[in-house]
């Protein structure tokens, strides 16, 4: 598993450069501005979680054009322990983007304030981030594998609207189920609600992902 999650870092990690590069600048231009409307910040923070994980699932097609997705086969690995090996991925490289998310936040508010009304709102942005991204990767990985891997661009976008689809529909019917003003003890219900139902899509998805891919024959 060791070998299998180095060689998802590697192929990942070219990207993952240049989009560090990318939401570092952009970090420094968030926090730099002292600005009474959220949506900046809100924007980076969910940037930064959704496009780590985006970043991680799109390396697939780069294995895909080595032909090293076939190759792979060959190695004394299961298949069940390769798709675990991506579930894993992307997992890591959304933490990083959590930790991004994090620090831009965490210096913005250091510098100008608390930007927002209620104190649950960071939280809320983080289950989001990290809500789409888990209903991303659970609709990709089997779409990946029983779509085929020519597919890969189709299914990225796909499990991406998909993913904030989800979260969208699940918002709803908390404000449904908790109409407004909602007290803080129902946002949090409502964050752990839409955080247990993507973890949830996350670990089915990893055995379904399994089986398709044991069924696949090359």
């Amino acid at each position: 598993m060791k070998g299998l999650l180095k060689n998802n870092f590697y192929a990942t990690l070219s990207n993952a450069k240049v989009f560090a590069v990318i939401m570092l600048l952009l970090g420094i231009f968030v926090v730099a501005i002292d600005k009474k409307d959220t949506s900046l910040i809100i924007g980076y923070m969910l940037l930064a979680m959704i496009g780590f994980s985006f970043n991680s699932i799109a390396s697939l097609r780069k294995e895909s054009n080595g032909k090293w997705s076939k190759y792979k086969l060959t190695t004394p690995v299961k298949r069940s322990a390769i798709v675990q090996s991506y579930f894993l991925s992307l997992l890591l490289w959304l933490v990083v983007g959590m930790a991004f998310a994090g620090i831009g936040a965490a210096l913005s508010i250091m510098l100008h304030g608390f930007p927002f009304d209620r104190n649950t709102d960071i939280f809320m942005l983080f289950v989001a981030g990290v809500g789409i991204s888990l209903f991303m990767g659970a609709i990709f990985f089997p779409l990946f594998y029983m779509g085929g891997e020519e597919r890969n661009e189709v299914f990225l976008v796909i499990s991406l609207l998909c993913g904030i689809g989800l979260v969208m529909g699940l918002t709803t019917l908390i404000n449904t189920l908790f109409p407004a003003p909602m007290t803080a003890t129902q946002i949090l219900l409502g964050g752990a609600i839409i955080f247990v139902c993507a973890l949830l899509a996350f670990v089915i998805s990893c055995p379904i992902t399994a089986y398709i891919y044991h069924k696949k024959e090359y």
